[in-house]
């Protein structure tokens, strides 16, 4: 029997949800043609359904892009993002998700065009949240390959995300000289008031309830970003032993 599920998938996916709809929808129709001969079929029996705004969509892209740089794709990966999703999903979504990421991981993922239409349906906040989660997924292995930072780069420049957010999200994940002032997007020159100004400052931009609007399933890991953002307050403060 001729499988034409990935290419419907596609072509609708397109037409409603764009680039990344396409991608998703080639996806899919790919798991459900795989299963259409077998008595368990998760995405042919329940519906996959996203929307433009979708951010759990959103990160299932580019995790596929970023996991797919350094050609390779580690099981430390693959078992970060399984985790990732058990928490803000439950088992049976996550089963569709990791099906639909192993397919996306054999396609080519056109970022500035996915990233594009994520900036125009997505608040800053919660692209800011997807960076985080990027990186998370880079260096689950203890380190993030330069091709894997090149590709979070680019994301970052298609999303519009400003280059101190950047730095500051980076410097949660990398041990760099100063990090803990990257964070709070300030210089050691800064004064302690600066520095109490700033912390107060990334606080209000990093508290999980920027995000809320995504659903309490994502609460964990925003409330993470924001632990770091407290972390750097605080080993600023010890070494200038500021009260």
């Amino acid at each position: 029997m001729a499988k034409f599920g990935k290419w419907i998938g596609s072509g609708l996916g397109w037409a409603f949800l764009g680039p990344m709809g396409a991608l998703l929808g080639f996806a899919i129709g790919s798991v459900i043609d795989q299963s259409i001969d077998v008595d368990e079929a998760p995405l042919k029996r329940r519906s996959y359904q996203t929307t433009p705004n979708d951010f759990g969509a959103s990160l299932l892209v580019l995790v596929a892009a970023v996991m797919k740089a350094d050609g390779k794709v580690l099981k430390a990966e693959l078992e970060y993002v399984k985790r990732f999703f058990y928490k803000q999903f439950g088992s049976e979504r996550t089963k569709q998700h990791l099906l639909v990421l192993r397919e996306l991981l054999k396609k080519d993922i056109p970022i500035q065009d996915v990233c594009l239409q994520i900036k125009t349906y997505t608040m800053y906040p919660a692209r800011l949240q997807l960076m985080h989660l990027l990186f998370g997924v880079a260096s689950v292995d203890g380190e993030v390959h330069p091709s894997e930072l090149e590709v979070i780069q680019q994301i970052a420049a298609y999303l519009g995300i400003r280059q101190p957010d950047y730095n500051s999200i980076k410097a949660m994940f990398f041990k760099e000289v100063d990090g803990a002032y990257k964070i709070l997007e300030i210089t050691k020159a800064a004064s302690d008031d600066e520095v109490k100004k700033a912390y107060r400052r990334m606080a209000v931009k990093y508290h999980p309830d920027k995000v809320s609007h995504l659903g309490e399933e994502f609460k964990v890991s925003a409330e993470e970003k924001f632990r770091k953002v407290k972390e750097a307050y605080e080993n600023i403060r010890k070494e200038r032993g500021m009260k």
